[in-house]
């Protein structure tokens, strides 16, 4: 599958999820959008992604080597969370429903990915911590772009 097909399946996948994001996350006390100015959430969100992220997405959120390429195997190495990645590409909703359930059962089809769903690890609020944490470790202008990008825009 192409990344442009990926992309495509990820914005069809994430569309019924949007909904049930949103409503989850108004009953949190927000506003759809992840608390990256929050030091608690964005301290917990460290924890959680070095335990549970960095072995595969880097330490420094650098991703894997070459992750553009595909691996051997065919699955696509981790790609970076920094701003060099395209991780500011998605909307938060996508960006959760990509942590909790993983790659390759949004894409669908025969799509392999070595990005697991954390449903069952972490709970809705540390998904959004861990996020929340990586967003918080961009530049204004990306951080910017994304806030567009959150209001469909």
């Amino acid at each position: 599958m192409t990344a442009g097909k990926i992309s495509i399946a990820l914005v069809a996948a994430t569309g019924a999820a949007l909904a049930g994001f949103l409503v989850w996350n108004s009953a949190a006390g927000t506003t759809g959008v992840l608390p990256y100015t929050d030091p608690a959430a964005i301290a917990q969100g460290e924890e959680l992604y070095a335990a549970h992220c960095a072995a595969c997405h880097g330490a420094a959120l650098e991703g894997e080597p070459n992750w553009r390429e595909p691996k051997p195997n065919g699955r696509m190495p981790a790609p970076p969370h920094d701003e060099n990645g395209h991780t500011w590409h998605h909307p938060d909703a996508q960006l959760v429903e990509i942590t909790k359930r993983g790659t390759a059962q949004l894409v669908g089809g025969d799509y392999e990915s070595d990005m697991m769903g954390f449903g069952e690890i972490l709970s809705d609020a540390e998904i959004l911590a861990v996020l929340a944490y990586i967003k918080s470790t961009w530049p204004p202008r990306v951080i910017n772009t994304h806030n567009r990008i959150n209001a469909g825009g």
